[in-house]
Order: C-alpha cells, then sequence, then structure tokens
C-alpha cells in the first residue's frame, strides 16, 4: 500500500496522525498548524501587548520547554514586541528537580534568553524533600501547590514582569474541571477555564497551549528534537489529580474530541450569584502581603504548621486566634513582604483612562 499524502499540502508524505484531528500530514504542516494554533489562540484572547514583559515558567519538562521555544519563535514571526524571560521553581526534590534545572539551563543557552530560578528553601527556609519527611507523602501537593504558586508571584516581582505563562494544556484544564466536579467546588469550577487570571493586586497569567493537546506537544518536542526533562515528579503519583488523568485518558481513547468537549463544558457553566456574593473579597495577607481571601495566606498558614511542628495544621483555637490577627514568634520564620512589581505599581498608580 503507498504511503498517503499529507492532508494539508498533498505533496509531502503524511509521517503522523493528529491526535486532536485524526489528520494524517506530514512534519513541516505539523509545525505549521501547531504554531498557528497557538498564535490564534493568543490573539484571539489578546493576551499580549507590545512591550509586555513575559515570564515563561520553565521546569525543564516538555510543555514549558516547547511553550518557550514557541513563544520565542512567535514572538519574532508575528512581531509582538515582548520581552520574554525564564522563570524556574527549585522546590528542592532531589533526583527530580535538580536535574530538570539543568535542562533548564541548556534551554537558557539554546534559546538566548534571561533565567532566574527562586528556591523553596531561599524563600520559605524549607524543601518538599523536608517537607515530605515532615508530612508524609498524603498532601504534599497541597504544600507544593501553594508554595509554588506564591513563588511564581514573587519570582516575576524580581524580574519586574507584568505577565506570566504557564505551560498548562488542553488535557491538564479538562482534568482540573473534572477534578472541581469530582469535589463539587462550584466557585474553581467557574473559573478553572479562564485563558487568563489577574487580579487587582496580582500579576497576570495565562495559558497559550489551552487548546494544544499533551500528545501534540509530545510529538511537537519530539519532532524539533527540543532537549527537555521526562521524568514526572517523584511525589505526584500519589496525588489526587491521579484519578482524574486516568479517567480522562479512557474517554480520550473513545472520544478523541473529550478532552475539548470538557473545557468547553467547563466554559459554559454559570455560576449562581449567589455563589459569586458568598465568596470572600480579596485583601493583603497581614504577614506577608500577598492576596489572600484570609487575614493570613495559605502559604503563611502552611508555613507557620511546619515551624511550629504541626504540618497538618492541627492548631488549636488559642493558636488560630493569634494567626488571625498575623501574630508570629519573633523566633518563627516567616515568608519576606510581597511587593508587586514596579512595572504593575506604576500601571496601578497610574492607571489608563
Amino acid at each position: 500500500m503507498p504511503p498517503k499524502p499529507c492532508a494539508l499540502c498533498a505533496k509531502e508524505r503524511a509521517i503522523l496522525r493528529r491526535p486532536k484531528t485524526g489528520q494524517q500530514i506530514c512534519k513541516e504542516c505539523f509545525f505549521y498548524v501547531f504554531e498557528t494554533e497557538v498564535h490564534n489562540t493568543i490573539t484571539e484572547a489578546k493576551l499580549f501587548r507590545p512591550g509586555d514583559r513575559v515570564a515563561i515558567g520553565a521546569s525543564g519538562g516538555k510543555d514549558s520547554t516547547v511553550l518557550a521555544y514557541v513563544m520565542k519563535t512567535l514572538n519574532e514571526r508575528y512581531e509582538y514586541g515582548l520581552e520574554l524571560f525564564l522563570l524556574s521553581i527549585d522546590e528542592g526534590i532531589t533526583g527530580y528537580r535538580d536535574d530538570s534545572l539543568e535542562t533548564v539551563k541548556r534551554n537558557q543557552q539554546q534559546y538566548n534568553l534571561p533565567l532566574k530560578i527562586l528556591s523553596y528553601d531561599e524563600l520559605y527556609g524549607w524543601t518538599m524533600d523536608r517537607i515530605v519527611e515532615k508530612i508524609g507523602r498524603k498532601n504534599n501537593c497541597t504544600f507544593c501547590g501553594v508554595f509554588r504558586r506564591q513563588a511564581l508571584d514573587r519570582g516575576a516581582a524580581s524580574l519586574n514582569v507584568d505577565h506570566i505563562v504557564t505551560g498548562h494544556n488542553a488535557d491538564d484544564i479538562a482534568e482540573t474541571v473534572l477534578m472541581n466536579i469530582m469535589r463539587g467546588d462550584i466557585a474553581r469550577l467557574g473559573r478553572c477555564t479562564l485563558i487568563c487570571t489577574q487580579g487587582e493586586d496580582t500579576i497576570r497569567r495565562s495559558k497559550p497551549f489551552k487548546y494544544a493537546y499533551e500528545k501534540e506537544i509530545v510529538m511537537y518536542a519530539y519532532f524539533k528534537k527540543l532537549d527537555y526533562f521526562s521524568t514526572e515528579c517523584i511525589y505526584s503519583p500519589d496525588a489526587y489529580r491521579g484519578h482524574a488523568r486516568m479517567f480522562l485518558k479512557d474517554l480520550e481513547a473513545a472520544r478523541p474530541s473529550a478532552i475539548i468537549d470538557i473545557i468547553h463544558s467547563g466554559e459554559a457553566f454559570e455560576v449562581k450569584d449567589e455563589v459569586k456574593q458568598a465568596a470572600k473579597a480579596q485583601q493583603r495577607c497581614k504577614r506577608c502581603g500577598y492576596i489572600s481571601s484570609n487575614d493570613l495566606c495559605k502559604a503563611c498558614v502552611l508555613l507557620e504548621g511546619l515551624e511550629r511542628g504541626m504540618p497538618n495544621l492541627s492548631i488549636k483555637e488559642k493558636e488560630r486566634s493569634k494567626l488571625e490577627v498575623g501574630y508570629a514568634p519573633s523566633d518563627m520564620r516567616t515568608i519576606p513582604k510581597f511587593e508587586l512589581p514596579p512595572v504593575l505599581a506604576n500601571a496601578a498608580a497610574n492607571p489608563q483612562p
């Protein structure tokens, strides 16, 4: 049987079948449609403005490596006018993050982009290895997720950027929709499919790969021969997300469009006004200054639990009352004060008419 021609150019031999559409296409056409779809996602959502300083969350994995490569390519091809940086967070996971950061350092040289690395140890005085020693593997992803989110914002602030882009792909977002449904978390369900999020006092975050399938990102990295780290986090196999991931893979095997269908379903959800009104107003953490819905942000609460030897937050009511007013013993480590990057602080002080 003769090889099939590419379904798009009809000139070259088709060498792959797109997981997203089922089309059999050649390598060059795959590169073009993948990059064009990401470009269309960016332009339709109006993610960037000329002159934006953008930090790319870089872990060394396939998603962030492809994101850095594609962002640099599109920025040059379509003249976005962006100033790009690589931003990595070192959680302190021996045998995983130390190796992946070596990949990030090679990416810095390959893409000629500035790199900033911020560690949990530097910011919180704890590594994930030490945290797991204290709490075990049951709730370790909660600590890592909270600490990582704040670390990204603090790293971005140190770079004076006004925008962070992450490699979250369509599979990640569909998994999050499923997780929020299974947990009955209506508030998060209403915003988890947003391509861009920003509060009044936070750095803008967006997901250019919102509609890009994980399998296609892997194929892009493979055929482009990109340098990336492929080992999963050693602490993640027990994460709750794994159950949603397995369910999603089963759905995708039966119906490849299931991933996009779930995202569109999430986009169509409307949260009732009473649910919105019940949400707590955002404020500043009284201890570290980071955005929070309570007097103390989640990172400060988790860190105090670790420092007090109560990592599972089995804190007495008397202790909780002290937390609410920002009390902290003088010998206890706390998170440094958070300050918005000058580029955002100036914008807030001088709003556009």
